[in-house]
């Protein structure tokens, strides 16, 4: 590495933790480093270790960045979120189908108008970053625009995102809906546009079962078939009412993951958002099929949806893979952490403790392993993408505080779970590059040097 022209690489100093496996099915998992170098080749993670043994690996010239009462994580992984919908964020009132009918989609017809779909990409990239979240997984709308202004603004920043148009076909105002043949053509030209472009990746995006009639489920299968490594979002078993309305729909089907899974949309890239209601036949199903659940707790208790099954959906007899999804705009944050102080909650209310470790395994690595990206990403070890969060353990001063007092990682990480949200974050770093950083004169946030 040495001879590596000193431009070409950047060393960073700090307290550091990340995660080698899942810590709901095994133990010692935490890896953390007190003082680490973690030292970034061309926007991947070239070496990570102790600095006092690793110093020596740094090529001269080379300036080191220092963060100091801060902890360096991965940077962290939404799996289920709608960019859309910042603008009906804290809406009053209104459980799922009823909430769709009366903020969501009003909402989402205004991204006809491609400038509105620019502003609003562009806001959600500010507040995600500032957040400390380098990937989602992100739903758009049903217009091609709304797609295009969305991955444009991702490739600024050089993020690793997925992200599709909204196929639906029925049970929406006339404007919001496509056909089957057109929502398929309007999709396979956004994947030949975007998915393998740069960092950019394709979902396929059927809204849910009740907005799509079989014949579009079907095209949806099919465009999976016909690509390699395209991703599947939609939404599974989030409330009660809309269960009773997928039986009416589709009374020939065992179960509303049955519905998918007969369209061929139920495989190892699929996430399935909520599953709040469903069976153990179904966990099983995810679990040999590979599937994997967002768990959105902000979401679920904001909508009255219910609690999500997390320590019975990770059963070490089948485990079933699951991310954490902001679920924005029904989600009431785009944070994280704050996020994560909900799930605690939600898992609380079921009768099990969502500890500090497996927090933040959920918003890494478990992520990561939802979208079948954990071999590039939710890690801080060589190899992987240099995407990470810095938190300010003194953002405020009850939480230096607090984190004062902490006498191990696992307390210190379980603090951050419950009193972190966005002003904990003091940096982000993405493929290398500090896009934000709190402490930065005049905008926080930033394009990459090669992108401004």
């Amino acid at each position: 590495m040495s001879s590596r022209p000193p431009e070409s690489v950047r060393a960073l100093r700090g307290q550091a933790a990340s995660l080698t496996g899942n810590p709901f099915l095994a133990e010692g998992c935490l890896q953390h480093i007190a003082d680490a170098l973690i030292l970034i080749e061309d926007g991947r993670i070239a070496a990570v270790g102790d600095f006092s043994e690793s110093a020596h690996r740094i090529p001269a010239g080379t300036e080191i960045v220092a963060y100091e009462n801060a902890l360096i994580l991965p940077g962290l992984i939404d799996t289920h979120v709608h960019y859309p919908q910042l603008q009906m964020i804290a809406s009053y009132g209104e459980q799922l189908l009823a909430w769709l009918e009366k903020y969501t989609f009003p909402a989402e017809l205004q991204f006809a108008d491609r400038a509105h779909a620019e502003r609003v990409a562009k806001l959600f990239f500010r507040e995600i970053l500032g957040a400390g979240t380098t990937t989602a997984m992100v739903y758009c709308t049903v217009h091609p625009g709304s797609v295009e202004a969305f991955f444009a603004e991702s490739e600024r920043f050089n993020t690793r995102m997925i992200a599709g148009k909204v196929l639906m076909d029925r049970n929406a105002p006339a404007a919001l809906l496509d056909t089957a043949q057109r929502g398929y053509d309007e999709s396979k030209a956004l994947i030949a546009r975007w998915h393998g472009h740069g960092r950019q990746h394709y979902a396929v995006t059927p809204r849910f079962a009740p907005s799509c009639t079989q014949a579009q489920l079907e095209a949806a299968g099919t465009l999976l078939k016909e690509h390699e490594n395209l991703f599947l979002q939609t939404h599974l078993c989030e409330n009660t009412d809309e269960i009773a309305w997928v039986r009416e729909l589709f009374p020939e089907r065992n179960s509303y993951l049955d519905v998918y899974a007969q369209a061929g949309l139920v495989g190892p890239r699929s996430v399935l958002g909520h599953a709040i209601h469903v069976s153990e036949e179904d966990f099983c199903t995810c679990h040999a099929t590979g599937a994997a659940i967002a768990h959105c707790p902000t979401s679920n208790g904001f909508l009255g949806s219910g609690l999500f099954q997390l320590f019975d959906a990770l059963d070490p007899r089948r485990p079933v893979r699951v991310g954490l999804g902001t679920d924005v705009g029904a989600g009431t944050t785009l944070s994280l952490l704050k996020t994560l102080g909900d799930a605690y909650k939600v898992a609380a209310l079921r009768g099990t403790k969502l500890d500090g470790t497996k927090a933040l395994w959920l918003a890494t690595l478990g992520g990561a392993e939802a979208l079948r990206l954990d071999d590039r990403i939710g890690r801080i070890a060589p190899g992987y993408d240099a995407d990470l969060c810095v938190l300010d353990l003194a953002a405020s001063p009850l939480l230096g505080f607090r984190t004062g007092t902490c006498t191990s990682i696992e307390e210190l990480l379980f603090v951050l779970q419950t009193l972190g949200d966005h002003r904990t974050v003091r940096a982000t770093w993405v493929a290398g590059e500090p896009v934000y950083d709190n402490r930065r004169a005049g905008d926080p946030l930033r394009y990459p040097e090669a992108a401004a």
